[in-house]
């Protein structure tokens, strides 16, 4: 019962949300409004709350047992305890007041001077292994190749105001041929992406309906 009651609950829930699509009534209106307001924000918390604990045991876990890197761990807890003190008892100190952020507490100042740089600092560097793998991408080995490296070519020049100069008129550029590359074949190469994850999602979502897909109690049976 314990493992028959997950995949029922499953079943009845996914069930009941795609017919509700097909029944146009007030009360499967009703029903939806009820699990996005209610349930869903409900289990949305449970899941946070379920991956913060597993983050701190992965990391306590760590310490205990001094494995490389520990230290970090170290750093993630006490930043974590830190962030958790000053969001519960919302700090207000008169020396974080008054920037031009508008923060008036420890935890927005952490936020706004410390976490917000620490993120762009993230995207620059993976800026740097964007243009890695573009570079080795880009080596005309063969034609899908020699079209990715003709295309991004195009879209990088065509980006800034070189590309407007560059062709017959101004109607007829490189900055309208990008326009025109990222309307035309990249519009669609990306829809046919969007377009399998879409059915892969519904893939996985009769199989857990039906209690085929069960890993997510914890097993592959």
């Amino acid at each position: 019962m314990k493992r028959q009651l997950p995949v029922l609950i499953a079943f009845v829930v996914g069930i009941g949300l795609w017919a509700q699509f097909y029944i146009p009534s007030q009360l499967s209106q009703d029903a939806l409004e009820t699990f996005t307001t209610s349930w869903a924000v409900i289990l949305s918390a449970a899941a946070l709350i379920l991956g913060i604990l597993s983050a701190l045991h992965h990391h306590w876990s760590k310490i205990q047992l001094r494995k490389p890197g520990y230290a970090y761990s170290i750093v993630m807890i006490a930043c974590f305890a830190l962030m958790v003190t000053a969001g519960w008892f919302s700090f207000r100190w008169p020396g974080f007041s008054g920037t031009t952020m508008q923060s008036d507490g420890f935890f927005d100042w952490i936020f706004d001077y410390v976490f917000v740089p620490l993120e762009a600092t993230m995207f620059s560097l993976l800026a740097f292994f964007i243009a890695s793998a573009a570079f080795r991408a880009f080596r005309a080995r063969s034609f899908e190749a020699t079209a990715l490296l003709v295309a991004g070519c195009i879209v990088m020049i065509g980006r800034v105001a070189l590309g407007e100069s560059i062709g017959w008129d101004a109607d007829h550029n490189l900055t309208s041929l990008t326009g025109w590359i990222m309307n035309n074949p990249n519009a669609a190469a990306q829809r046919g992406i969007v377009l399998g994850v879409l059915l892969s999602m519904v893939a996985i979502s009769l199989r857990i309906i039906f209690g085929i897909e069960r890993t997510y109690m914890g097993g592959g049976d």
